[in-house]
């Protein structure tokens, strides 16, 4: 179960992941190693698979970590499309916690739409624009069956 000798990663981006537990459960299927990725110490699964890496609380830091281990044998787990886009350059596959894959095909106006709606909130008098809708079973269930044909493509090579 190897791309060119390294073992399949699953790198979570943990900060505000609400998604975790569904990531450690396919994982632990599909015989993964994970690295949850955070600023400050988190609670992670006792499972030799599992380990949680703590890094400073420089901005990005985790970005940074994230993108420099990302590659072809692993699957990125983010709602950050900057770090998204960085984790694709390096030939990663990225899915979002709603279960959204992000693209080569469709990072590039994910990235512009983010610019403008920055650009919004930085007009709208008193800077809130509200935020995107609450986090859902439907949304769990879709990351789940979307993790689980990420991994098997990655399998398939």
């Amino acid at each position: 179960m190897t791309v060119t000798g390294t073992a399949f990663t699953l790198l979570i981006d943990a900060d505000a992941c609400p998604v975790k537990d569904e990531c450690y459960r396919v994982a632990e299927r599909h015989s993964l190693q994970v690295r949850v990725v955070a600023n400050a110490v988190l609670r992670v699964p006792q499972n030799e698979h599992v380990k949680l890496v703590v890094v400073s609380d420089v901005f990005d830091a985790a970005d940074d970590w994230i993108a420099e281990q990302a590659g072809a044998a692993s699957i990125v787990i983010t709602s950050d499309i900057l770090l998204a886009d960085r984790a694709l350059k390096a030939g990663a596959r990225v899915l979002a916690p709603n279960g959204k894959a992000f693209t080569t095909a469709s990072i590039g106006a994910q990235i512009a739409t983010r610019a403008i709606m920055q650009d919004l909130r930085d007009t709208v008098v008193g800077g809130t624009m509200g935020g995107p809708p609450p986090f859902s079973k439907a949304d769990r269930s879709n990351f789940i069956q979307a993790l689980d044909r990420e991994v098997v493509a990655l399998k398939k090579g």
